[in-house]
């Protein structure tokens, strides 16, 4: 059985989007796995995007959605995560290509820059993709490096 298991994490500005994401996708049948703040305390989003991406190269959960004010710095932190492909996005189109296109592990949204309804559009595109191999896995491996 693939593992359906969906860390997410966010920071302080994102709580309430996080937990919206959190209970649609155990909806759909994944299970969510929140390692984010509990208070609305300021806290550091490098610190949360960086357990996230752990979570999923450790192979624990087979995606992970993180969420910042605008997605971007907690973005950019997963992102130095060794096996971390993980893009921020605020349309259906980039967080399906993600996926096609580039094998993202991870999803960034800006919960500052979308609204709920659009964000668990987003994370659905990106959940109910499949990655297309063929010549973008020779782009993801030059991605690795």
């Amino acid at each position: 059985m693939t593992n359906q298991r969906i860390v997410l994490s966010s920071d302080h500005a994102a709580i309430d989007l996080r937990r919206a994401i959190a209970a649609h996708v155990n909806a759909k049948g994944w299970e969510a796995v929140d390692i984010g703040p509990t208070t609305t305390e300021s806290t550091h989003y490098p610190l949360h995007g960086k357990a996230a991406a752990e979570n999923v190269v450790s192979g624990d959960c087979r995606f992970g959605i993180i969420v910042c004010g605008t997605g971007q710095g907690i973005m950019m932190a997963a992102n130095k995560v060794d096996g971390i492909r993980c893009g921020v996005c605020s349309d259906e189109f980039s967080a399906k290509m993600i996926r096609a296109h580039n094998d993202a592990n991870m999803l960034a949204l800006g919960a500052r820059v979308l609204g709920e309804g659009l964000a668990l559009e987003l994370v659905d595109a990106f959940l109910e993709t499949e990655f297309e191999g063929g010549r973008h896995a020779t782009r993801v491996e030059m991605i690795e490096g």
